[in-house]
């Protein structure tokens, strides 16, 4: 797979199929990720994959209440973040909370729980290279996914289940959920123009370029050089 189309078109993936991901095609996707960079090449990071279905129905009841003190936050106000378009951003929330529904109450019916620990990681710059090339390994493979810290919220209790030394410092930074996706791939369209969400030297500056659509259009990826047929540049005198 060209690298673009898996940057491009990799998604979260909150419906997926129950079937199980070969040990074969578990073990692709690892060894892509601990591909990754982490700092001195310390690599302090342990996968820990789940597929027993009493530990996932464990895991979803407490999914399910960590999901409930989110909204509780949520309606709290404390994590209420300003928008530009309410209307807009309404019905985004109606799609990603059906979606959230959905994630929940098959949550013991996904077929791979991979939760990801690190030890004295700085803000996640050791472990989230290694995490997003899980996710783009797994594109490659047709597996689709999603991240969530969710779980964060009950994090004592979700080490103690899974047996997770905590006395030699490790902790869980994210979990991923992994299966053959009921979605469809496609380049985000919902997405804010590099020009408007990019300063040059100092914030609020013009960035230089505008970039009106996507640089890889219909899923044909072409040469570098093709690549600059959406950028427009401002004139110079």
């Amino acid at each position: 797979m060209d690298v673009h189309e898996a940057l491009y078109t990799t998604r979260m993936m909150r419906r997926l199929h129950r079937d199980p991901i070969s040990l074969e095609t578990q073990a692709r996707i690892l060894d892509a990720a601990i591909r990754a960079p982490s700092g001195a090449n310390t690599q302090r990071w342990h996968f820990l994959a789940v597929d027993d279905p009493a530990t996932k129905a464990g895991l979803a009841t407490i999914y399910r209440h960590c999901r409930d003190r989110l909204y509780a936050d949520i309606e709290a106000g404390l994590l209420a973040k300003p928008v530009s378009d309410p209307e807009a951003h309404a019905e985004t929330m109606r799609r990603v909370t059906a979606s959230g529904d959905y994630f929940t109450d098959h949550f013991a019916e996904i077929p791979l729980l991979l939760f990801v620990f690190a030890i004295d990681d700085h803000g996640g710059a050791n472990i989230y290279p290694a995490i997003w090339s899980t996710l783009l390994a797994a594109r490659a493979e047709g597996v689709g996914g999603t991240i969530t810290t969710m779980l964060r919220y009950e994090e004592d209790r979700v080490m103690q289940l899974l047996e997770v030394p905590t006395e030699a410092g490790w902790r869980m930074t994210a979990m991923l959920a992994l299966g053959y996706p009921r979605g469809r791939w496609g380049v985000a369209a919902n997405r804010r123009p590099v020009h408007e969400v990019s300063s040059r030297n100092r914030w609020g500056r013009d960035f230089g370029v505008t970039v009106p659509a996507p640089l890889w259009p219909n899923g044909s990826p072409g040469p570098a050089a093709q690549h600059d047929t959406n950028v427009s540049r401002p004139a110079t005198g």
